[in-house]
């Protein structure tokens, strides 16, 4: 690569998930190559992006304002919060579920080899909200990852210290699955969280 700003380039792109440095290298000349004008909208909106959304000073989530639309809305039940790592689970739960309480978004999960503790998810916010009153539920819908067990470990001992009921969306079969070909880990949780049929 002849070019040091195209080299800059596909470096750049390479910060995207999932892209390696071929996948960079098809994008960069993509761009240059059939669509600059494409690119330059794309380089406006994501420097648009960066400078103007923030978090919501609720909830954490990505937002304009300084509070988003979902802790503005008067619909909303401000007795359920669910707890999530990431905004794009909030959208998950929102797309797939009748979900209509509130959110809190962690930004991430407790992870100590990583250096990310309870200041870095901003519990010390979560705990305020919880201590304040108003809550009865606190849905933690963290991933069923190792990191992710340990903060809805970690969050449930906080729900309870503040006489929140904590509570964990069900994990297990897939709806549409078939038996022998889950695998043993999600079989063997299912089997364990068995609720009783109604």
């Amino acid at each position: 690569m002849s070019s040091p700003l195209l080299q800059q380039l596909v470096e750049a792109l390479r910060i995207l998930p999932g892209v390696g440095p071929k996948s960079a290298q098809r994008m960069a000349y993509h761009v240059l190559e059939r669509d600059r004008a494409g690119a330059e909208r794309l380089a406006g909106v994501l420097a648009e992006a960066v400078e103007r959304i923030g978090h919501c000073e609720r909830c954490r989530d990505f937002s304009e304002q300084p509070v988003c639309a979902t802790c503005s809305s008067a619909s909303r039940d401000t007795q359920l919060l669910c707890v999530v790592e990431t905004p794009a689970d909030r959208l998950a739960i929102e797309q797939a579920t009748g979900y209509r309480g509130l959110y809190y978004v962690l930004q991430g999960r407790l992870s100590p080899l990583d250096g990310i503790g309870p200041a870095e998810l901003g519990l010390e916010r979560l705990e305020a909200r919880l201590a304040g009153g108003g809550v009865a539920e606190l849905i933690i819908a963290t991933n069923p990852t190792v990191e992710g067990e340990a903060t809805a470990h970690y969050l449930g001992q906080l729900a309870r210290r503040h006489g929140v009921r904590p509570s964990r969306p069900a994990h297990g079969m897939p709806l549409g699955g078939e038996l022998e070909y889950v695998d043993r880990g999600t079989l063997s949780h299912a089997f364990t969280s068995r609720s009783e049929l109604t």
